[in-house]
């Protein structure tokens, strides 16, 4: 009886020591880690994310229905982090760290700051929104097959698929 519970916990330790080495490697997701880093206004900025792949499917209005929350992302959601305070379009936002989600539309984007910057992307909770504002996005030049979240002068601009869509940041 001994042996048998033994060997139970046994592989039961192995599992979960393999489960957590698999966790830690994010660089082998199908949606990669990325980062953006920049400074805006002398505003440090950092952007975590993960950064799926298009991969021949219609991402905006298809994958990612218009109209509904997007993660901005994949896997654990999107997280944008400021040493100072900010205005993003307008908007006051204190120093801190803060989820990035948004809701693709045709002709206009809602793009969400979020307290809750930690958990799984699906769990979002608009209680916890600080604050919305609406941006219009654009084309891409050409097809962008990983997400890609860059900061590009007073901007943030998010790219993927064929759409570009950016919203000002000032210190």
């Amino acid at each position: 009886m001994k042996k048998q519970i033994s060997l139970v916990l046994t592989v039961v330790f192995i599992f979960l020591v393999g489960a957590a080495f698999a966790q830690k490697d994010k660089s082998k997701r199908p949606s990669p880690p990325a980062k953006a880093e920049g400074t805006i206004d002398g505003v440090k900025v950092m952007i975590d994310y993960s950064s799926p792949a298009v991969k021949g499917r219609k991402i905006f209005g298809g994958l990612q229905p218009y109209g509904e929350v997007w993660r901005t992302g994949a896997n654990e959601p999107t997280s944008i982090e400021f040493d100072k305070n900010v205005k993003i379009e307008g908007k006051e936002l204190a120093k801190g760290k803060y989820a990035l989600y948004s809701i693709p539309g045709e002709a206009e984007w809602t793009i969400i700051i979020n307290k809750k910057h930690q958990g799984w992307g699906t769990e979002y909770d608009q209680a916890q929104d600080v604050f919305r504002v609406k941006v219009k996005p654009g084309k891409t030049d050409k097809l962008v097959e990983q997400l890609n979240i860059a900061i590009e002068g007073s901007n943030v601009v998010i790219r993927w698929e064929n759409t570009k869509v950016a919203f000002s940041v000032k210190g």
